[in-house]
């Protein structure tokens, strides 16, 4: 090889070597699940079917981040840490675990499997994160819009805004999603009663 071309190939080797060391490492995460606290019940199961989809989202909620408001307007989220799934999928799967536990609605499916079902949950997810207040103080706020549709005609039968604020005493990350999981649960909670309500007013107007 003509020496200066040698020269040419061992300074582009060198300089390549140069720029893969100073490129940063990959941030290590921590993947946390949306902690669950209800408990399981027997209880006599409903004559119809539901069927949960994905709540829609804005791109800030859309991801895996776990979103924290430090002040203001302000978006962020918890360095090194992550949701094991995207929130909408995440707060999906904890409603139709909440449904199976609860066992009034027993003939439940997602909109993954695109069955369909006499009625259908759906809905836009406008917060869930975590926010400064005044004074310092941390709380979890989840906002969820739901609405009822008919399976067939999806004519929409109710809606209703869900709003859950938890504070924390803590602001360590595993303290703030432990935060996320209780308010998670009262979610769940009010969203399983008013659907049941709501789903077995229309059965009864149909028969």
């Amino acid at each position: 090889m003509n020496p200066s071309l040698r020269l040419l190939a061992l300074t582009a080797a060198l300089s390549l070597v140069t720029a893969c060391s100073i490129l940063p490492k990959g941030e290590p995460v921590d993947l946390y699940r949306l902690p669950v606290n209800q408990a399981s019940r027997q209880a006599t199961p409903v004559d119809w079917s539901l069927r949960l989809n994905k709540p829609l989202a804005s791109e800030v909620l859309a991801g895996p981040r776990i979103a924290v408001i430090p002040q203001g307007d302000v978006v962020s989220s918890y360095k090194g840490a992550r949701w094991s799934d995207p929130t909408p999928l995440l707060v999906r799967n904890r409603l139709l675990d909440g449904f199976q536990r609860d066992g009034r609605v027993q003939r439940l499916s997602a909109d993954d499997s695109n069955l369909q079902a006499d009625y259908e949950l759906v809905g836009e997810l406008q917060a869930f994160q975590s926010e400064y207040r005044a004074g310092g103080t941390l709380e979890v706020v989840i906002r969820y819009d739901a609405r009822l549709v008919q399976g067939r005609s999806q004519r929409i039968l109710a809606s209703k805004r869900f709003e859950v604020h938890q504070p924390l005493a803590d602001q360590q990350v595993a303290a703030v999603v432990a935060g996320f999981g209780a308010a998670s649960d009262q979610l769940a909670g009010q969203v399983i009663n008013w659907t049941v309500a709501q789903g077995t007013q229309a059965q009864a107007k149909n028969q």
